[in-house]
């Protein structure tokens, strides 16, 4: 059973997943609207008679400065990736309360460890759901019901096409070009593929929590031993990168990538990353072509 807000990348996952043999239940559904996730979760059991496990994945990215940001982009952040983890939680721990067994999953991010700069409702909401993953799995591990924190570092998904980016003009475009070549580097990220495997494995185990790519881990190991080292590098990275300015308009990453130049070494840096992009991220024909 699969959902999201939008039909077209909806139908998309689902004509996928039934190629690959598997039997599809799409339903259009706003994680972040609970009377839309009660009706999801009931058509869900009513389908297949059970819920056994359950992957908290939606998630939206807003990058900027603080200054950029408005109050109503951390309430899309938390709606979008705490309440939309927090909603179907609650709709189906009574099912499996009664049955005495399930997994519950919550993909959350390095950034719900590590407060990283020019994401702050993203942080902010990410290390909401940390605390729900962790809690919940200390309150339920006697009930039978096994809930795992996912915590993924970089991935290589091509998702900062589908990034919200704040700002003035020229400081959206410095921040794209700096966000899409970090989320592109094969060292600082792991292949959706690779870390698809690595969740779906820590899920089956019943893992506690699993930090991917190992690297993160050990950021996030240091970070504990040494927060106030760690915030003065982020401090150092944020006055690295390129300044967005008071503006608070917001442009799809995908509409500032078709204006990028066609070669050069953002292109060579960038290869990987729109390659994933290609295969992942469900855009419009114009954006494809």
């Amino acid at each position: 059973v699969i959902c999201a807000r939008g039909e077209d990348e909806l139908m998309r996952a689902g004509e996928d997943l039934e190629a690959r043999g598997a039997e599809v239940l799409a339903i259009q559904c706003d994680v972040g609207d609970r009377e839309d996730v009660r009706r999801m979760i009931a058509t869900a059991i009513e389908q297949f008679g059970s819920i056994d496990v359950l992957i908290c994945n939606a998630g939206v990215i807003q990058v900027g400065q603080f200054q950029s940001m408005e109050a109503e982009n951390f309430h899309e952040a938390m709606d979008t990736m705490f309440f939309g983890s927090l909603y179907p939680i609650l709709e189906v721990l009574p099912h499996m309360r009664d049955r005495g067994e399930g997994r519950i999953a919550l993909v959350t991010s390095i950034g719900g460890k590590i407060s990283v700069p020019y994401l702050l409702p993203y942080n902010s909401a990410k290390f909401a759901a940390v605390g729900l993953g962790e809690g919940l799995r200390a309150e339920l591990q006697d009930e039978g019901i096994t809930v795992t924190t996912i915590v993924p570092g970089l991935m290589r998904t091509g998702s900062y096409v589908n990034a919200e980016f704040s700002g003035e003009p020229e400081g959206r475009e410095s921040t794209y070009r700096v966000f899409s070549a970090l989320s592109s580097l094969p060292l600082l990220t792991a292949s959706g593929e690779a870390a698809a495997r690595a969740f779906v494995g820590a899920i089956k185990r019943g893992d506690a929590m699993i930090i991917y790519p190992p690297q993160y881990s050990l950021l996030a190991r240091l970070h504990g031993l040494a927060p106030a080292a760690t915030m003065a590098a982020m401090g150092i990275a944020d006055r690295l990168l390129p300044k967005t300015g008071d503006h608070t308009g917001q442009v799809l990453g995908e509409e500032i990538d078709d204006e990028q130049p066609s070669d050069g070494i953002w292109r060579t840096l960038t290869a990987l990353g729109r390659e994933a992009a290609r295969t992942m991220q469900p855009r419009s024909e114009k954006a494809n072509a």
